[in-house]
């Protein structure tokens, strides 16, 4: 069977990434699993690595991800030699090398030289430029990598517990304006269809959180869990989505309610990452449901305060490039089983 080929973005320069990817190639036998590809700066490798005396990782170095060989870990420069590295600042030139790894990999990913992506985070603010005008990573891919009608879901996962999010990065002002039924129908739709493709849940159980303080008092402390969230759900459950609630955040994760469902839709980008983060902060994982290929990404920062401290974790970006793998295979074993199904 075909080696599945990773293109791994070094993301910010500036930020722990190389510390984090370093720490994850130090493990030769991950090369027997899969065809690492990094997209960034031998330099900026060779010097985090001198820098916090880490082991040596050999990385060949190819022109493009087409000549990248398995059994080893490749690594394609996208970045000049002049590039400046300063450990814990955000620059414009960390931003830039971020950037142009971004851009070679979703070129390569396109094309077929890369099988799957998974990316080292960014700085939101750094990397902006009339190329990248988006707030973060999944707009950026919904507008590279969707195809008409596609629209991108962040989906946080680590093990069970698999948190969709209906807003993204909203502002929290702005929150209770965007959320509508149709949004929120069409968000369902597309987590219910990523559980089942992507992740192999034959029939999931999805938990829909309310949006105001104890789902809204039966309208005390809000309306929209009875105007809007409240017949979203009834209306997917028409098509045979299994979707429950509106149910309070704070009781939700306290109880422990969320270990019986497949899935679980929050409303705005904290109200979901703050109880996973505290449940899987190490091990989590950033996937980008709804588009033709597979990303994913470590949940964390850029880690400036720690950059270059030899005090990062790579387990995040480790379970990533696992999710990538099992994800892109789920995929593959789901679109094969409904290939040619039976007719009515």
């Amino acid at each position: 069977m075909k080696m599945i080929k990773i293109g791994l973005t070094h993301g910010d320069t500036n930020g722990i990434g190389y510390e984090v990817i370093l720490k994850v190639l130090e493990d030769a036998r991950l090369a027997d699993l899969c065809t690492i590809v990094v997209y960034g700066s031998a330099k900026a490798a060779a010097f985090y690595r001198k820098a916090m005396d880490l082991p040596q990782v050999q990385l060949n170095r190819v022109d493009s991800a087409a000549d990248a060989r398995d059994g080893v870990f490749n690594i394609v420069n996208v970045v000049g030699e002049d590039l400046k590295i300063d450990p814990g600042m955000a620059t414009e030139a960390g931003g830039q090398a971020a950037l142009a790894a971004l851009e070679t990999a979703v070129a390569d990913l396109k094309s077929g030289d890369i099988d799957v992506l998974v990316t080292a985070p960014i700085n939101k603010k750094s990397i902006q430029s009339p190329d990248f005008h988006f707030p973060g990573h999944t707009e950026y891919l919904q507008s590279r990598l969707g195809e008409e009608g596609d629209e991108a879901l962040m989906i946080m996962c680590a093990g069970d517990v698999r948190i969709a999010l209906a807003t993204a990065h909203t502002p929290l002002a702005q929150v209770a304006e965007a959320i509508t039924a149709e949004l929120l129908e069409a968000k369902l739709e597309k987590f219910d269809a990523s559980l089942r493709r992507d992740f192999g849940v034959p029939t999931p159980r999805i938990a829909v959180l309310s949006l105001n303080p104890h789902a809204g008092e039966e309208g005390l402390l809000g309306e929209e869990e009875d105007k809007v969230i409240s017949p979203a759900i009834e209306s997917v459950r028409e098509k045979k989505i299994l979707a429950f609630g509106p149910y309070a955040s704070d009781g939700f994760f306290g109880s422990g309610a969320y270990k019986r469902f497949d899935g679980i839709l929050a409303m705005y980008h904290d109200q979901g990452l703050t109880p996973f983060k505290t449940l899987a902060m190490d091990s989590g994982v950033n996937f980008t449901a709804g588009l033709p290929y597979v990303r994913t990404s470590p949940d964390h920062g850029t880690g400036y305060d720690i950059a270059g401290k030899n005090e990062a974790s790579p387990d995040s970006l480790r379970s990533a490039i696992y999710a990538a793998i099992d994800i892109f295979r789920n995929r593959r074993n789901h679109d094969e089983a409904y290939r040619n199904p039976l007719k009515k």
